[in-house]
């Protein structure tokens, strides 16, 4: 069921959601969490669909937010039942003034006693936990890989995280990072000596993924971009080194990884892109801080050498005084 609100008010919205659960419409009850999504016009849906997905394993309350030129004015939409998977969704599109207080327009509709999650598809706040929608939220999900240049947005993500604050570019290295994990857990347990990592110039789970295992194993990892008329997305390969010979995990077409070990036959392993839906589900699963992401965003990073790539600037020189917009 949708039910449209053309140029309406923030509290004429509450009062047709409430009067929409007395109906038997929806009910707030089970309700785990309020997720409220910042985007533009030509994501929002995109956006909408994956977080209902993801609402069949976190029942929430979706408010997306976004903004418009024109004359002040608000319109609304409330979406239930078969529109909204295993959630409500508020659609508010601001315009003008209207829009000056992000703040104000979803405070009066979050659920009472629930924890806040912001998410920004794309453009994200310089400083999301500064920002009028990030002070409200336990936690805020950015995604690195929809901005033009992922090696300043990776530099900003570290000079301006806080507690709280979480990538989908790391959520996306999870199948990598297991993968890894287990591999290092077998005999022979050898020191690894070496790591290479290589991916498209366009991840930053590339980069993010570098600077995770230079600090799992404390050697210096040589992470390079392969030519972008050979592989177009993703991380390609991960080389362990070791005194028995190299691990070696390689995705040589997306979707499938082929994993070479010293004296023990090549294994295809299914390791497919992760899914908006998978990843954002992922994240609504904690609503503590990722300690982890935490430490590989701002030292990891800062630790990181430069990607063996002619004309690619370093990590340091990624960051200048001046914020960018990523």
């Amino acid at each position: 069921m949708i039910i449209d609100l053309p140029d309406t008010t923030v509290s004429q919205v509450a009062k047709q959601l409430v009067k929409v659960r007395e109906d038997g419409g929806a009910v707030a009850l089970g309700r785990v969490l309020t997720l409220v999504i910042a985007a533009r016009n030509g994501v929002a849906e995109a956006a909408i669909d994956a977080a209902n997905d993801a609402s069949r394993e976190h029942p929430m309350r979706v408010i997306v937010l976004t903004v418009s030129d024109g004359p002040a004015h608000l319109d609304a939409q409330i979406r239930v039942g078969g529109d909204a998977g295993a959630s409500e969704v508020v659609v508010l599109h601001a315009y003008g003034e209207a829009a000056s207080n992000e703040e104000s327009l979803v405070t009066g509709l979050l659920l009472p006693d629930a924890p806040v999650v912001a998410w920004w598809p794309e453009e994200a706040p310089t400083e999301p936990a500064a920002s009028p929608l990030g002070r409200i939220a336990q936690r805020r999900i950015t995604d690195a890989a929809t901005t033009p240049d992922v090696r300043d947005r990776l530099a900003l993500l570290g000079r301006t995280h806080a507690p709280g604050d979480t990538d989908l570019a790391w959520t996306r290295l999870t199948y990598w990072r297991e993968q890894l994990a287990a591999v290092l857990d077998q005999p022979p347990y050898e020191e690894v000596t070496a790591v290479e990592v290589r991916g498209a110039s366009a991840s930053p789970s590339t980069a993010l993924l570098a600077g995770w295992l230079q600090m799992a194993l404390d050697v210096p990892v040589r992470w390079s971009y392969e030519d972008p008329e050979e592989w177009q997305e993703g991380i390609k390969s991960v080389r362990l080194t070791r005194a028995s010979g190299d691990i070696l995990l390689e995705r040589p077409v997306p979707g499938t990884a082929v994993l070479t070990q010293p004296g023990q036959p090549d294994h295809e392993l299914h390791l497919p892109r992760r899914t908006l839906r998978e990843c954002l589900a992922e994240e609504l699963r904690r609503l503590d801080p990722d300690v982890l992401y935490g430490r590989v965003i701002t030292e990891g990073w800062d630790q990181l050498s430069a990607p063996e790539t002619p004309g690619v600037r370093t990590p340091a020189a990624a960051a200048p005084t001046s914020e960018p917009e990523a």
